[in-house]
């Protein structure tokens, strides 16, 4: 990926200490530490902090493809790791109380049946909870042309590597948990195809509407909630203690795709796109309507009936990716209701 653009001391500081060598940056890093230290404790929300989410999102990708350029001995550094865990903190702290936020009350798991079933259960009706506005009824009854392209560009930060967060989890699970997840990631990759893996599906989609389908190509573009949305998955895929986070976030994922896919994919069609544009959403409202049971009961459900102790991890997952979810729609929205850009600068300067 390109190296992005800094927004911010700690950012800035990063990318500098990046473009040299491991070897001799002792000092650098330190400052880096204390700074990204000091900076956490002023900001006034970490989820929609640039500097933090952009910082945080560089140092994730050292572990994905890397960075142009950037030397591949720095993805276990000592000390960007520790600048990771300090920006950590504080990033899964507040998740835990936006999730608290926007779910109060989490249904009980009931008891006196199977474990996975009543995993799963309590996984759809989080999922029927959602009330606030509908970004995919409004692409397909409403959006403009540009309000797609600009649809797509939030989308791409993570779309472009689909899946690849939640497959950290695979050597973390076992038995009927590890099958599922391997199950519903073959199908994200393709199931063996590379023209079919989804990530391959998306840059197809955004190539229909003239945009750049190289991975990481619009950073810049996205605010510090899209960013958030994607360290999420990376902070619970990275860290084996929240294996269950990352579980409970890709069923609830699984479970909340294939209706609003299928709206997606309608107002594509309505602008008069065809199935090279539409092919990406198509494919998820029918493959999602099978991953979600096998997210909720096998991955989700099997993992709590082996490690009861990970329900509350499992259910944290779901609840934070439901509020992220509804931060991200209400700044899209409220952006387009207004005549404005949902991005940090308007299309032609993405491009």
């Amino acid at each position: 990926m390109h190296i992005p653009e800094q927004r911010g001391p700690v950012s800035a500081a990063l990318l500098a200490i990046l473009a040299g060598q491991p070897e001799g940056n002792a000092a650098a890093l330190t400052d880096l530490l204390a700074l990204a230290s000091a900076r956490q404790t002023e900001s006034a929300d970490v989820i929609e902090d640039d500097d933090i989410q952009l910082a945080l999102f560089c140092l994730y990708e050292l572990h994905y493809g890397g960075l142009d350029g950037v030397d591949d001995s720095w993805e276990w550094n000592p000390g960007l790791i520790a600048v990771r865990r300090i920006l950590e903190q504080p990033f899964e702290k507040e998740l835990r109380r936006e999730a608290r936020t926007a779910v109060p009350e989490v249904p009980q798991v009931a008891t006196g049946g199977p474990v996975s079933d009543g995993v799963a259960n309590v996984l759809f009706a989080l999922a029927a909870t959602d009330t606030g506005p509908s970004l995919s009824k409004h692409v397909s009854k409403k959006a403009t042309l540009g309000q797609l392209r600009e649809f797509l560009i939030h989308k791409s930060v993570y779309q472009l590597k689909e899946a690849d967060p939640h497959t950290w989890a695979i050597p973390r699970l076992s038995g009927r948990a590890k099958a599922a997840l391997v199950e519903i990631q073959a199908d994200e990759y393709g199931g063996g195809r590379p023209d079919r893996m989804h990530s391959a599906l998306f840059a197809r989609t955004m190539r229909a509407l003239e945009l750049d389908d190289r991975y990481g190509a619009y950073v810049d573009a996205v605010p510090a909630i899209a960013l958030a949305s994607v360290n999420m998955m990376s902070l619970f895929g990275l860290n084996r203690r929240l294996r269950g986070a990352i579980a409970g976030h890709l069923a609830i994922y699984e479970m909340t795709s294939s209706r609003p896919n299928q709206l997606y994919g309608n107002g594509f069609r309505r602008h008069g796109f065809d199935t090279a544009a539409t092919a990406y959403f198509d494919e998820h409202v029918e493959a999602d309507a099978v991953h979600e049971q096998i997210a909720g009961r096998d991955l989700a459900g099997g993992l709590v009936e082996a490690e009861p102790g990970l329900l509350p991890d499992v259910l944290f997952g779901a609840t934070a990716a439901i509020a992220l979810d509804a931060r991200l729609t209400l700044h899209i929205m409220d952006a387009w209701e207004n005549g404005l850009t949902s991005l940090r600068t308007d299309l032609a300067a993405a491009a």
